[in-house]
């Protein structure tokens, strides 16, 4: 079998315009998977140039095969199997600033470097006061970002067309408006000067940025056939769903400098990301949080398996179209769509994915997810929405731990002191005394829940119908 690198497989010549900080499989799935699109499909015609964010990464694996390697995309698009494999040939080349800081440095000097894309993690967007920017680079994301972007300033004499846009994809609410701050933050520690300050406001671009894609990584099971499909030793393929969306927090302007929209790609730019921040979170994670404990305790493992059962996938419909839905603001046409894409994604028939792991830290995972729901709809309709508050009733009997009617062992994972409060108030066998402390406990939900009118009377009712005729059969109950 042939080695994947240019000697054996072509691979495109194009300017670099993009400078990409992360090598790691979620960018090489979506983000320059997205360029190689626009490349395919627009007059975009530009290649990524790549940084390894921290002393130790992959671009010695990327180089080895010339920055190429493959994309198996897998899922479901109207209701049908989708399973592909493209070779994608975006990268041009691969940097490691912490022993190539003289050709990372000079990654500024270049003209028609236009973009700049990160993903360093959630944990990469921050402030380090220690970083100087003499360092070679700095430590911090934000800090090897400022000393490339001064010195292109320097080397461009401040020409405000040679700025530069740039889109974190850090999983961060609002991650641009994050990143701006810490930019703010060393050209104040490192005295940068008012010029280099205005020259970055008037010049430079820092978007917020929502991503969105599935990317389970390197397909250890499947390599072999993949490798005799594909006839090349490659081994940095990587494996995702088919479904993606990029919202970038951007004027129409950038979006005619990234043509995304234009290659046919759900890439959307718009005024705010907040309200599609607030979709996903809703609409893809508020479904996932309750649908877990519900199918476990009906004895249903895997998400898929949920979603195709005669009652549970009722139920998780419910959930979504009927309550979760209802308490949005942005388009019914837009969120019918987007839920729609979110259940074929949940019955993905690639990946068994197991409902026990959506279930660490659920009491959490309520609060911020689905809580906000329960409140609006209540607020809106004048009820509370049945199919969410059962679900924060699964979420209690799960905690209660022991095990399933077929002698599997329920395994709450949780902060310890969610865990002790469960334990001790489970031990006293009393369902009202469950529901109130587990609403009253404000270390959770930061409120007092037994204030919200109606929620103990109706988590009480569930826990009893659970407790009497299991959870498959209380859950037909509510719809």
């Amino acid at each position: 079998m042939k080695p994947l690198n240019k000697q054996f497989a072509p691979k495109s010549v194009m300017p670099e315009k993009v400078i990409q900080f992360g090598e790691g499989n979620f960018l090489r799935a979506f983000v320059d998977w997205i360029i190689w699109n626009m490349d395919q499909k627009t007059d975009f015609n530009g290649s990524v140039v790549v940084v390894q964010p921290i002393e130790k990464g992959m671009v010695d694996w990327l180089n080895a095969q010339d920055c190429l390697y493959h994309v198996n995309l897998q899922g479901r698009e109207n209701g049908k199997p989708v399973n592909t494999l493209e070779r994608i040939d975006v990268i041009s080349r691969a940097l490691n600033p912490y022993t190539q800081n003289a050709a990372f440095m000079a990654l500024a000097d270049q003209p028609e470097i236009r973009f700049v894309i990160s993903n360093t993690t959630e944990a990469g967007i921050a402030f380090d006061p220690s970083c100087k920017l003499e360092d070679a680079p700095a430590s911090s994301y934000p800090g090897k970002l400022v000393q490339l972007l001064y010195r292109r300033y320097q080397t461009f004499n401040g020409d405000k067309t040679k700025g530069l846009i740039i889109f974190p994809c850090e999983l961060i609410f609002l991650n641009g408006h994050v990143l701006k701050d810490c930019i703010y933050k060393y050209i104040e520690l490192w005295n940068l000067g008012d010029d280099f300050k205005k020259w970055f406001e008037e010049a430079c671009g820092v978007y917020a940025t929502l991503v969105d894609r599935i990317v389970p990584g390197f397909p250890r099971k499947e390599i072999a056939e993949i490798q005799e499909k594909i006839s090349y030793r490659d081994n940095l393929v990587v494996q995702a769903e088919n479904f993606h969306l990029w919202v970038i927090e951007a004027p129409k302007e950038v979006a005619e400098e990234f043509p995304a929209d234009k290659a046919g790609l759900h890439v959307l730019f718009v005024p705010s990301e907040e309200p599609y921040h607030k979709r996903k979170v809703t609409l893809l994670n508020g479904p996932h949080t309750v649908l877990s404990p519900v199918a476990f305790l009906s004895g249903v493992n895997i998400v898929r398996d949920a979603c195709n059962h005669e009652v549970i996938g009722k139920y998780i419909h419910k959930v979504q179209f009927e309550e979760l839905m209802q308490t949005l603001d942005l388009p019914m046409d837009e969120l019918e769509k987007f839920a729609g894409d979110v259940l074929e994604r949940f019955d993905n028939p690639y990946v068994d994915h197991q409902v026990t792991s959506i279930m660490l830290n659920s009491f959490p995972k309520f609060q911020a997810r689905d809580l906000p729901g329960v409140k609006t709809f209540l607020e809106r309709k004048g009820e509370l929405p049945k199919g969410l508050v059962f679900g924060l009733a699964a979420i209690i009997t799960y905690y209660k731990g022991g095990k399933r009617e077929d002698g599997v062992e329920i395994v709450p994972n949780d902060d310890q002191k969610i865990m002790d409060l469960l334990k001790e108030l489970w031990a006293t066998g009393d369902t009202q005394k469950v529901t109130d402390g587990v609403l009253g406990a404000e270390f959770i939900w930061q409120e007092d829940l037994n204030k919200v009118p109606g929620l103990n009377a109706m988590v009480k009712q569930d826990l009893d119908l659970i407790k009497s005729v299991g959870m498959l059969e209380a859950v037909k109950s509510i719809l």
